[in-house]
């Protein structure tokens, strides 16, 4: 979805004006110590997108995660989730207003079952406290209901029923990768944050992981901010593609365009190399 395409709203006046994006990155600046780990990075994701954020090891791809996460507190600019700042916000303030993540290194609760991990995410919107929870008010109950109905529709969304009410520990790495996913999704979020999950998946796994991400995208109304280093998939799935090196945004646009930009092709390939953007895909 180009920025050209953002559905319009009408205004106090029947006119019409154009929506906030759902995500803004606002000249993002973030150093650790003399390290610049981001220089001035600035990107929109409309509503309904998959985008894709690519580079390098070491480009600043997994450090703007934290910041939109609130792990980190960037020294210079600004990030807005639907047209408010989120500077002010703190991580585990995150999932309530619309933001789910999965990480690198998985984070689940080893020795609990696939449906606690998941109902665990749905939690971010609970509004219980300990003497409702002591007295098993029937409002408590209501609500655990619905995490649990909401557990299993997920499980079953993303094929965990065999496995559901096993611990997470000892479960194959794809299955656990599922895990995290429909416990992030258990929040309801509207922006979901994939932070290299295609890492450790065989080839079968990843076009099966590309197909959910459009699914969730699609059936859920998820708007997507993945971090991959597997470019098939990040190329295949995504709308638009930013690209990072050293920090700094080098590229912008869909993914064919990002394929065959010079910078994008010198940061991953180096300079003097005789092969085409198109090899990024491979």
């Amino acid at each position: 979805m180009a920025s050209a395409d953002v559905a319009a709203m009408p205004g106090p006046a029947g006119n019409t004006a154009p929506r906030a994006p759902l995500l803004e990155i606002r000249d993002i600046a973030l150093r650790f110590g003399g390290i610049v780990a981001l220089d001035g990075v600035s990107f929109a994701i409309e509503e309904g997108e998959i985008l894709g954020l690519i580079g390098p090891n070491g480009a600043g791809k997994t450090t703007l995660f934290n910041c939109v996460s609130r792990l980190y507190n960037p020294n210079r600019g600004d990030i807005l989730f639907e047209g408010r700042s989120m500077l002010a916000r703190r991580p585990h303030n995150i999932a309530e207003i619309g933001i789910g993540r999965t990480f690198q290194n998985l984070a689940l609760f080893a020795p609990q079952t696939v449906l606690d991990n998941v109902r665990i995410g749905g939690h971010a919107h609970s509004r219980s406290d300990i003497v409702s929870d002591t007295l098993r008010l029937p409002w408590v109950r209501r609500h655990e209901a619905a995490l649990s109905d909401t557990a299993w529709s997920l499980i079953h969304m993303l094929d965990l029923e065999d496995v559901a009410l096993r611990p997470t520990a000892g479960l194959a790495l794809g299955t656990r990768k599922r895990v995290e996913l429909a416990r992030a999704l258990a929040g309801r979020p509207k922006l979901l944050l994939l932070d290299e999950p295609a890492g450790g998946l065989n080839h079968e796994e990843v076009g099966e992981l590309g197909a959910l991400i459009r699914r969730i995208r699609d059936e859920r109304q998820v708007t997507v901010l993945l971090v991959e280093h597997h470019m098939n998939l990040v190329m295949s799935v995504s709308d638009k593609v930013v690209a990072l090196d050293f920090g700094r945004k080098i590229a912008e646009g869909t993914p064919a365009e990002v394929q065959q930009d010079a910078a994008v092709i010198e940061a991953y390939l180096g300079t003097g190399k005789e092969r085409t953007g198109g090899e990024l895909a491979r």
